[in-house]
């Protein structure tokens, strides 16, 4: 075996055990035990001589840290993925791709009230992918009051919060849409947006279904209330809109008041090269 087949397969050995010894690099003893090297791999103290034997055998040193997967390729830090939801924020980007359960609820909140407190300025962008209360199937996972409670928070907080609708506003969703700041409430070209009233699965005891039954019309009522102030129409208009399932294109949505503007992207006119055998065969 020559180096360079031999320092390829420590190096592949070493980052499939996810463990290098920090500043050090050590061969196990299955792999070389057959091989004739200058120095004992297995001695820590021939750590430099190993490093050395694995740039003149032209393959890159991999350096890490004791108990994490942090190295480096060629002076390039290699790591664990980036935490993606951390950069956003650090952006001023709200993401709510999910259906309002608590724990959502939670975390949008708590996000709100961080970027009041760093900056009470610069503006909020919530991107809202949600199907409200309500999962695909029309199956209930959540309370209205998680949404009026992100709806309260977006107009407690001091910066202006701009509302985009990705993939799908429906419910209790669309109303957030609505929360906007006015003038920045918009939507992607292939958003759906829907309105549609408070749906409850309550079981038990005839005068428990009561109970909860007026909860739901109260629950129905600020939901509307909310919508028809956001969009600058009726209270009766919007909750004869909402009592059955009502869809919404982007286009159809600005009409309605609920949001501002459709975000359409850029034309880019990139023309392609033209292949240089055409050249060749008098086809230019």
């Amino acid at each position: 075996m020559t180096k360079k087949v031999i320092a390829s397969l420590v190096i592949s050995l070493l980052i499939s055990h996810a463990f290098i010894p920090p500043k050090t690099i050590t061969c196990p003893r299955s792999l070389l035990m057959s091989s004739s090297l200058p120095f004992d791999p297995l001695s820590p103290s021939n750590s430099d001589e190993c490093s050395e034997f694995l740039k003149q055998a032209g393959t890159p040193e991999m350096v890490g840290t004791r108990g994490s997967r942090a190295s480096r390729y060629r002076g390039v830090p290699i790591g664990p993925p980036p935490d993606l939801p951390s950069l956003l924020l650090h952006n001023r980007i709200v993401y709510l791709g999910m259906p309002l359960v608590p724990a959502v609820t939670e975390l949008i909140i708590a996000e709100l009230l961080y970027l009041n407190y760093e900056s009470a300025t610069k503006p909020i962008f919530m991107y809202i992918n949600t199907p409200g209360t309500t999962t695909a199937d029309g199956r209930s996972v959540g309370f209205e009051t998680e949404a009026f409670a992100i709806a309260d928070c977006m107009k407690y907080v001091k910066p202006p919060v701009h509302t985009i609708a990705v993939g799908q506003a429906f419910g209790t969703g669309a109303m957030l849409l609505s929360q906007g700041q006015k003038g920045n409430r918009s939507a992607l070209p292939n958003a759906s947006i829907m309105l549609h009233q408070p749906r409850s699965q309550t079981r038990g005891q005839a005068s428990d279904m009561a109970i909860k039954a007026r909860e739901v019309i109260a629950n129905r009522r600020v939901t509307c209330s909310m919508i028809s102030q956001a969009c600058g129409k009726a209270y009766d208009v919007v909750e004869k809109d909402s009592s059955r399932t009502f869809y919404m294109s982007p286009d159809e949505a600005v009409e309605y008041g609920l949001i501002d503007k459709v975000l359409a992207g850029k034309t880019k006119n990139v023309s392609a090269p033209k292949p240089k055998f055409l050249d060749s065969i008098g086809l230019s």
